[in-house]
């Protein structure tokens, strides 16, 4: 069976590598005017570690999306209008990742920090559904999927998409409270993801 998925994967792939570019844009130097020595740079860079946090895990939340992102198109071979929709909206949201990062650094110390977790994990929420709707789309008709796959590797794949969203979901619902702990939340959920990441596999029947 041919694979009828390569543009979409391309196209795709491209949008990734340019949301993971704009995170950089918020990463700063100082003035040279306002920094004269060793000191005074240190002084900067310890001021702007909430800004090294976000990219840091922004960075590494867009690139394990990315990996599962290909792990699951090696299971679709064919496409409809439905998926190509799904998958537009899996890159509008990763695209839109680099704004509540932005927020995250700029507020994550301070009285508006349970408001930034919050946007920046309700993205995340946002992200697990449209990969939950990806994957429904796909193995809703099997004829789209690779032909070998089993019913049993469709349905891993599917638990393993469903387990992360209540997580998501209390990170997001705690973070109005305990924004630091919403925060850690989402680093255990990166690693989870890493981990479940190689579970995607072409089973054969």
């Amino acid at each position: 069976m041919e694979k009828e998925t390569v543009r979409i994967e391309n196209f795709s792939d491209a949008v990734f590598a340019i949301a993971i570019t704009l995170l950089v844009l918020d990463l700063h130097v100082p003035d040279a005017d306002t920094v004269k020595n060793g000191t005074q740079l240190l002084a900067f860079l310890k001021g702007e570690w909430t800004t090294y946090l976000a990219f840091t895990l922004s960075f590494f939340s867009i690139f394990i999306m990315w990996v599962n992102h290909h792990k699951i198109f090696k299971q679709i071979y064919s496409r409809n209008t439905a998926i190509m929709f799904a998958n537009g909206l899996i890159l509008f949201l990763v695209t839109a990742v680099s704004y509540p990062t932005a927020l995250l650094a700029r507020f994550f110390d301070g009285d508006a920090s349970n408001i930034a977790v919050a946007i920046y994990t309700g993205i995340f929420v946002l992200i697990n559904l449209s990969y939950n709707l990806l994957w429904f789309i796909a193995s809703h008709n099997k004829k789209l999927l690779r032909p070998e796959i089993t019913n049993s590797a469709i349905k891993k794949i599917r638990n393993n998409y469903l387990y992360g969203l209540p997580t998501y979901l209390i990170a997001f619902g705690i973070s109005f409270q305990f924004p630091e702990i919403a925060l850690a939340i989402s680093m255990l959920l990166l690693v989870f993801w890493a981990v479940s990441s190689g579970k995607i596999k072409m089973i054969q029947e």
